[in-house]
């Protein structure tokens, strides 16, 4: 049975950055994957985000592009792991890499290696007409980079920012305390028009 939320623990994570199960859930929410969606999942990391929307859309597809060699690993590795076909790693650095990949429905941006207008002039072509691109922005310089490219494209995109912050409770003694995971910007931007 396919559900939205893998536990954290159970991918294969290596020393790779990885989308955190909360954040994950948020961020494919935003993204509205169906069933049929092609995906692009950029900056993929460990392939977190990538297997979540493979699992949403079994008759689609997802590519995951991904810099390192280790990432690519721990993608195929995590893939055969949940038994997910429908999803083809891509070991490049964007933009150089998205050119051969199809249309697209939604695409998912954890990292764009300070190419972020770049790898954004790219997508909005591939992107279909009310499609999504969400960006997870760490820093500020991300979520302003991202906002002052989409205020110069207001006629092609709408778009909204929400700041999360998650806490974990951890047990510590008799106590349970909250244990802060890195705030994050989750950026959802909708294709208006070609």
């Amino acid at each position: 049975m396919n559900f939205l939320g893998i536990d954290d623990e159970d991918f294969i994570r290596g020393d790779v950055p990885m989308t955190k199960q909360e954040i994950r859930i948020l961020t494919l929410a935003k993204a509205h994957v169906g069933t049929e969606a092609v995906v692009i999942d950029i900056g993929a990391g460990t392939g977190s985000i990538s297997i979540e929307a493979a699992r949403l859309a079994p008759d689609g597809h997802v590519y995951s592009i991904e810099r390192t060699a280790a990432g690519i690993a721990l993608i195929q590795a995590n893939a055969e792991k949940f038994g997910v076909t429908n999803l083809t790693p891509v070991h490049s650095e964007a933009p150089a890499g998205l050119e051969q990949i199809p249309v697209c429905d939604a695409v998912i941006i954890g990292g764009s290696g300070r190419q972020l207008h770049e790898i954004l002039d790219v997508v909005s072509v591939k992107l279909r007409t009310g499609g999504r691109i969400v960006l997870n922005c760490i820093t500020i310089q991300t979520l302003a980079s991202c906002l002052a490219y989409m205020r110069q494209h207001v006629a092609q995109f709408s778009y909204e920012a929400v700041q999360v912050q998650v806490n974990r409770l951890e047990a510590v003694g008799p106590y349970d305390m909250a244990k802060a995971i890195n705030p994050i910007y989750i950026v959802t931007c909708i294709k208006k028009n070609a």
